[in-house]
């Protein structure tokens, strides 16, 4: 449950940050170049890392994991709302412009329905990174199933280290499943029958 609420918090601040980001440039066509270097850029920090720098400007606190899981989330977040927009067939947006929608109609009926396949993609990438590297937390005392790995390799008992392992795959496994099944459900019936 600590895992899980450490995974749902910074994921909620990264959609929070990442999609309005992406559905304005996606919608209006600008900036999506820069912050598709800015998520390339993101994705390329080195997690413990940055933790361990985090950690000596703010202190052994619950700040720097979570700006390193918001970090984490934002980057596939971004890119896969960005795409989800861009990757919409132009002509359907010029006819739902043609039938006299406003931009603000145009965003929430036709490119955010079409592309929720791909930003769902996104999260579920987002959700699992999280999952992965939410592990570090427990580096500084903040909790999670990372407690199981750092508290057994201080001891060397690597049993505890594999079960706290297993648990982690299963626990990502488990979320990327019900985030299937969410992106199933929510996905319009004209693209669920395209396949």
């Amino acid at each position: 449950i600590e895992h899980l609420g450490i995974t749902v918090f910074a994921v909620a601040i990264a959609l929070v940050i990442a999609v309005p980001l992406g559905l304005w440039a996606g919608h209006t066509r600008r900036g999506g170049h820069a912050l598709l270097g800015f998520t390339t850029a993101l994705r390329a920090l080195p997690a413990l890392g940055l933790l361990t720098l985090l950690a000596l400007w703010f202190g052994v606190n619950a700040i720097p994991p979570l700006v390193v899981l918001v970090i984490i989330a934002v980057a596939p977040l971004l890119a896969h709302t960005l795409e989800a927009v861009t990757g919409i067939d132009p002509d359907v947006v010029d006819a739902a412009r043609a039938q006299g929608m406003t931009e603000g109609q145009i965003l929430r009926r036709v490119e955010i329905p079409l592309g929720l396949p791909v930003f769902m993609g996104g999260l579920r990438s987002a959700v699992l990174q999280v999952i992965a590297t939410a592990t570090l937390a427990a580096s500084v005392s903040l909790g999670g199933l990372g407690r199981y790995l750092f508290d057994a390799l201080a001891v060397q008992d690597y049993v505890t280290m594999l079960a706290g392992a297993v648990l982690i795959a299963v626990l990502a496994l488990l979320c990327d499943g019900l985030l299937l099944l969410v992106q199933r459900i929510l996905t319009p019936a004209g693209l669920r029958a395209r396949g």
